[in-house]
């Protein structure tokens, strides 16, 4: 169906201020995220949709966001709050909702938002500890809030001003569908933006929900380079209001570089930035600053328009951590799950969700808090504890006795004092695995095809380094690689930062082993399964430029003998825990390029867990033949890359006696996979 003629003209500046960060105020410099907004809401009845999306903020810095629709006339809003599942609608009843399916290409058209993103050292007080080796994004942490609606175009442009580091950015879970070069994958999709270059991504708004930016040089992201993307759309429950999005990591005090070597230092749990380092550790003097004020919700019980029922509001919890998972709750309040990463699910309910690193999920708390009797009542002050849990085995254990006490929940806002809540029975104990696989049902349904890659697909296990392996140290910190069943061997990725699969997509021949180069060439119609088996400890895998399919989660280690896929409308998202027996995943090869799947534990994925999934090459090739303009734009940042590395003087400061250690010639630049 033919839905627009019109060419997309209009280009929208929105204006943006910066929210507040727990950096010294000295050292504070304002970068606007936008110059200033063309979008306007008059008293006139526009001839195009223009509306403040429900996700968005009611008041504050980013309270002026709206969705525009300039080419489609005669559509409107449809999404109210006893209709979330809405989004736009044209009078002769033909609907952009939950239902409609984005991955064959049918989304609005909006507009055209534009960034700018300027990544600096710097310093974060987070949680009565400085960290004074940060990484960030317009020198803020988290870094800013990227908004667009369902169907817009993104422009971000990148500026490093780093010293010593190259970056890029990933914009984490983005189809990228067809623009796998904006991918933000050095080594894969382009070089690292050297100090003083800078680069433009832009990429279509193809899905909406949650997710979130970050560095992709190496473990540079758990030095403070990420933060928070909303892409407003439809939901799959009502809700009234949202509240700005909540980002919970692990914290450490010396740089992600050096936890990969002897791990995180002065731990800590931040949940938006703010932290409290004496609770975690267990030492109530070990705070050298000022411990922050929590990080706080505030619920009103009710809604003015609605005075009958509790209000609904709509949170959306992420995990961007260095090595834990989480698991999230608030006292006295059921969650209404509905959305797990980019696919909306259909809700269910639980007092707890289990959240990987890089996942992510909308949930629904109505104002309404309830308990049991002698268990968990509810308290008279009405404030409650937000908790975040470490499970056994995924990440490092909190030592405080209330650790897991990260922010608070209050209906009075002039209240300051701490919570007397008590958690949800049994929360603590759950294991680190993944939402119930029944629970995670996707409100779209996908019918999954046959295996194009052999009947059960391909299969790979997680192979940790031993004395037997041939080469147990490909590059000094490799320590663990996906091991193919059909061919095995220890082979840990490494990328190269000069040379990315992006400016060899018409390669022949061999590649490079330590590439990790897995070909599926196939048709756009046809599915490709990877079976994977883990250890003891589970891992959260991200596929890149996919939702994939979680066809088969087993409790026995796979083998094809027990292979029995779920194919009607199974689980799907772009990061799973897996567990140590394993599951299969799918994914349709409609997406030409070179897309990496990797564990997200950060120094995992330093150590080499990660290959590289080389999608349809001859139709990439086409795509990207070269001369062609962005295939020009990689060389040319790559120049610029190759021009700032060959200067050893520029990779390390130099010390006091005027030498640089980094030139020393038994010094290695890139001594992990560089992802």
């Amino acid at each position: 169906m033919q839905l627009f003629n019109n060419i997309l003209t209009s280009l929208v500046w929105l204006g943006n201020c910066l929210t507040l960060s727990p950096l010294e105020a000295s050292e504070l410099q304002q970068y606007p995220l936008n110059i200033h907004s063309d979008a306007n809401i008059d008293a006139h009845r526009p001839s195009h949709p223009i509306f403040k999306p429900p996700g968005g903020q009611l008041e504050g810095p980013d309270s002026d966001f709206v969705c525009e629709y300039p080419s489609m006339p005669d559509w409107e809003e449809c999404s109210t709050p006893s209709n979330r599942e809405c989004w736009l609608r044209h009078p002769n009843g033909t609907e952009f909702n939950i239902h409609t399916d984005y991955e064959i290409a049918q989304f609005p058209v909006g507009i055209h938002r534009n960034y700018t993103l300027i990544v600096s050292d710097g310093k974060i007080y987070a949680d009565g500890m400085v960290f004074p080796e940060a990484k960030l994004f317009n020198n803020q942490f988290p870094g800013p809030w990227i908004q667009a609606c369902w169907g817009d175009t993104v422009n971000i442009t990148v500026i490093n001003q780093l010293k010593y580091n190259g970056t890029s950015t990933h914009w984490h879970g983005i189809r990228q569908w067809n623009s796998m070069h904006m991918d933000g994958v050095n080594g894969i999709t382009q070089c690292p933006i050297a100090p003083g270059d800078y680069f433009n991504y832009v990429w279509n708004v193809t899905q909406y929900g949650s997710s979130w930016y970050h560095s992709h040089f190496s473990v540079q992201y758990a030095d403070g380079l990420q933060g928070p993307i909303t892409l407003h759309g439809p939901t799959s429950a009502n809700y009234d209001e949202a509240k700005d999005p909540t980002i919970v990591t692990d914290w450490g005090h010396n740089s992600a570089f050096d936890a990969i070597l002897q791990g995180i230092l002065n731990s800590s749990i931040l949940l938006n930035g703010t932290g409290d380092i004496t609770k975690f550790n267990g030492r109530p003097h070990s705070n050298t600053s000022a411990i922050p004020t929590p990080y706080q919700l505030v619920f009103e019980k009710t809604d003015i328009t609605v005075p009958t029922r509790p209000k609904r509001y709509l949170l959306r919890v992420i995990n961007t951590s260095f090595e834990s998972s989480f698991i999230f709750s608030i006292d006295n309040h059921w969650l209404q799950i509905v959305s797990a990463d980019f696919v909306p699910i259909e809700p269910y309910f639980n007092t707890s969700l289990v959240i990987g690193i890089g996942q992510r999920y909308n949930v629904i708390v109505e104002a309404n808090p309830v308990g049991e009797d002698g268990i968990n009542p509810v308290p008279s002050d009405l404030n409650f504890w937000i908790r975040t849990w470490i499970p056994e085995f995924c990440g490092q254990s909190g030592v405080g006795q209330n650790y897991s006490q990260t922010g608070i929940l209050r209906y009075n806002q002039s209240l300051s004092s701490n919570p007397n809540s008590t958690a949800w029975p049994s929360i603590s104990n759950r294991p680190c695995s993944d939402e119930a696989y029944g629970s995670l049902k996707p409100k779209l349904p996908w019918y999954v095809g046959d295996s194009a890659n052999g009947p059960e697909g391909e299969a790979f296990s997680v192979h940790f380094a031993s004395k037997s392996d041939p080469s147990p140290s490909q590059f000094p910190l490799a320590f663990i690689s996906f091991d193919p069943y059909s061919k095995p061997g220890y082979i840990p990725l490494q990328i190269s930062y000069s040379n990315p699969t992006f400016l060899n997509l018409d390669h022949t021949g061999v590649w490079p082993s330590e590439w990790v180069v897995v070909a599926e060439n196939y048709s756009s119609a046809d599915w490709v399964y990877l079976a994977l088996n883990g250890t003891k400890h589970p891992h959260p895998i991200h596929l890149h430029g996919h939702d994939f399919a979680i066809v088969q989660q087993s409790d026995e280690p796979w083998s094809p003998d027990l292979f029995k896929p779920t194919l009607d409308n199974p689980p799907r998202r772009d990061v799973v825990l897996l567990p140590s027996t394993g599951f299969v995943i799918a994914f349709k090869t409609d997406n030409p390029g070179a897309w990496l799947m990797h564990c997200h534990i950060a120094f995992h994925a330093a150590g080499g867990l990660a290959l590289q999934i080389l999608e349809r090459q001859t139709d990439a090739a086409h795509m990207w033949p070269a001369g062609s303009s962005h295939i020009v734009e990689a060389e040319t940042v790559c120049a610029n890359w190759d021009f700032w590395q060959k200067n050893c003087q520029d990779w390390w400061p130099g010390d006091e006696n005027g030498t640089y250690p980094a030139c020393d010639p038994s010094w290695n630049y890139q001594d992990d996979s560089g992802i």
